[in-house]
C-alpha cells in the first residue's frame, strides 16, 4: 500500500464556503494512487469541511442562514475572547465535520454528479486554513 500526503493552504474571505473539489482531486492525481481512500483533515476549531450540493448556490446560501439562525453571534457567550463570531465559529464547527473520507477509484475521487467538497469559514474576518490531505491505497 502507498501513502501519499498534502499540506494546502485555503485562504478564506471571512465568513464564505469555499470550493476545494479540484484541489483535491489535483493532489489525487499527484499522488498516482488508482484505488484506495482519501481523507481530509481541516486542522482548525472554528472551520469545517463539509461535502455538499455543487450545481445550485441557493442551497449553500440556505445552509448559511441556516446555522447562523440555529447558532446566532453575540457576546451571550462565556468565551468571546476574539469577538462575538468567536464561540459560534466553534460551535458551528462541531455541528459540522472537520474530516472526510472519500474512495478513489480509477485515480479520480468517487463523489456523487451533485457533490462538491468545500471548506466552511464560520469567522467574519478571513484566514489562512490548513487541509492536510492523506491518500492510501494502490
Amino acid at each position: 500500500m502507498t501513502h501519499y500526503q498534502q499540506l494546502l493552504q485555503i485562504n478564506t474571505s471571512g465568513k464564505s464556503l469555499s470550493k476545494i473539489t479540484s484541489k483535491v482531486q489535483e493532489a489525487v492525481a499527484k499522488s498516482g494512487i488508482k484505488t484506495g481512500l482519501c481523507n481530509l483533515f481541516l486542522r482548525h476549531t472554528s472551520a469545517s469541511l463539509i461535502i455538499q450540493e455543487n450545481a445550485d448556490p441557493d442551497v449553500l446560501v440556505d445552509l448559511e442562514n441556516f446555522i447562523s439562525k440555529l447558532v446566532p453571534e453575540g457576546y451571550h457567550y462565556i468565551h468571546s475572547a476574539e469577538g462575538p463570531d468567536d464561540m459560534p465559529a466553534h460551535i458551528r464547527s462541531v455541528l459540522t465535520h472537520t474530516s472526510e473520507q472519500i474512495p478513489i477509484n480509477n485515480g479520480r475521487l468517487v463523489l456523487g454528479i451533485w457533490q462538491g467538497i468545500y471548506v466552511w469559514e464560520h469567522r467574519q474576518r478571513s484566514h489562512c486554513r490548513e487541509l492536510v490531505i492523506h491518500i492510501s491505497g494502490e
